[in-house]
């Protein structure tokens, strides 16, 4: 008889205390909007800027709402308008195609790899063929590509890289943090995210001009002098008045939740690896399944995890899925023809126009994701890989007798 997982997919740990105390001495003192501060006060949003910038070595960081925000934000802020192509994966979260459709722009998408990383040769080829003069890339479930030859290839076009760290806060390319190679980094503080502010998100970036469109952006009104990580004032001068409010600002309530979070960051990573490290291995030599290889370059965090089953038929598929679910393993397919939660795909993003990437067809015909909250123990972990492992075995059997 098959194992039985009773755990939760869905269920975070708590706020830390120091959070919770934090949040309630701000709403004792009724001033939640960033800009509502007391005499000297910095207020929790621009405390949380500061602390930010210097986790990731930034000159600058805006809080803001959503990852989402964050990434229309830096869209709109490096001059993308309507009409504009805007390069990014095929394999991605739907907030990453609907950051660049929302300023009017046009999605172009790039093919991805087997181990779920964007296809640079096929990156320098839809750059030549598009023209387009930016790269929203997604570091999709937090596997991050060759950064280095990745910006040589964008900055021996003139392309500009915008990158989508949802599922890599904490993540590095050869030492350098993830979010820190191009113009902007978009972070994500949703509920699965790696700090958790319910939502929330984070920009930042080296360059004053852009970041000080960004703040105004933000909605800042005339107040962007109270942010502490921003550029100087000469930078909001030539900016202030052409740029429009697109108000997405970060509270002192949501970013007292987070502080502790940060702090904690390099912990709870190391939390995360270890258990995805257990699944993983516990995945090793199973027949039917291939695993995703991780480049030795990258640092990662595990907080899900994602496999192949490579050339399974539909059916097979499905079968497989409803079998784990059935031991209480909940896992995501994103090869299915209808979005799902969150398991879209390209095609299914019809406010883009229709394009082919066969590549990613059949990567995406295959891939299985799972999350891996911090609240499963190693015991759990492993648990969880015998599960599929089994499961894997009994449905790739019936494959092969078939």
């Amino acid at each position: 008889m098959s194992e039985k997982f009773t755990g939760s997919f869905t269920q975070q740990e708590s706020i830390p205390q120091a959070g919770i105390d934090a949040a309630m001495a701000v709403l004792q003192h009724g001033r939640l909007h960033r800009y509502n501060l007391a005499e000297g006060e910095i207020g929790e949003t621009s405390a949380l800027e500061q602390e930010f910038a210097e986790l990731t070595g930034a000159k600058y960081c805006l809080a803001v709402a959503s990852g989402g925000y964050a990434m229309g934000a830096a869209l709109r802020a490096c001059g993308v308008t309507a009409g504009d192509k805007v390069l990014s994966n095929g394999f991605t979260l739907a907030p990453v195609p609907g950051a660049i459709a929302a300023v009017g722009a046009v999605p172009i998408f790039v093919e991805v790899t087997e181990n779920l990383r964007i296809d640079l040769d096929d990156l320098a080829i839809k750059i030549a063929s598009s023209g387009a003069k930016t790269l929203l890339l997604s570091h999709m479930r937090g596997h991050l590509c060759d950064m280095d030859r990745l910006m040589s290839i964008c900055d021996g076009a003139g392309v500009t890289v915008i990158e989508d760290c949802a599922h890599t806060m904490g993540a590095t390319w050869n030492g350098v943090p993830s979010g820190r190679q191009g113009t902007f980094g978009c972070y994500s503080t949703q509920t699965y995210k790696h700090i958790n502010s319910g939502e929330g998100g984070f920009l930042i970036s080296d360059d004053p001009d852009l970041m000080a469109r960004a703040i105004i952006l933000s909605g800042s009104y005339m107040l962007f002098e109270r942010h502490k990580a921003a550029p100087p004032k000469e930078a909001f001068d030539k900016v202030r008045f052409v740029t429009p409010n697109v108000s997405g600002r970060m509270d002192n309530l949501r970013a007292a939740i987070l502080r502790p979070q940060l702090a904690d960051l390099k912990t709870q990573v190391d939390r995360w690896n270890e258990r995805y490290d257990t699944v993983n291995a516990g995945l090793e030599n199973t027949p039917g399944l291939q695993r995703i290889e991780r480049p030795t370059a990258e640092t990662m965090v595990g907080s899900s995890i994602q496999f192949l089953l490579p050339n399974w038929p539909e059916a097979a598929i499905n079968d497989f899925v409803a079998r784990c679910l059935a031991c209480g393993v909940e896992l995501k397919w994103f090869g299915a023809a209808d979005p799902v939660a969150f398991t879209s795909r390209y095609d299914s993003w019809r406010y883009a126009p229709a394009q082919k990437l066969p590549q990613t067809d059949g990567v995406l015909a295959g891939l299985i994701d799972m999350r891996i909250p911090l609240t499963f123990s190693l015991e759990d972990c492993a648990q969880i890989a015998r599960i599929i492992r089994a499961e894997v075995g009994a449905v790739y059997q019936s494959i092969k007798t078939a």
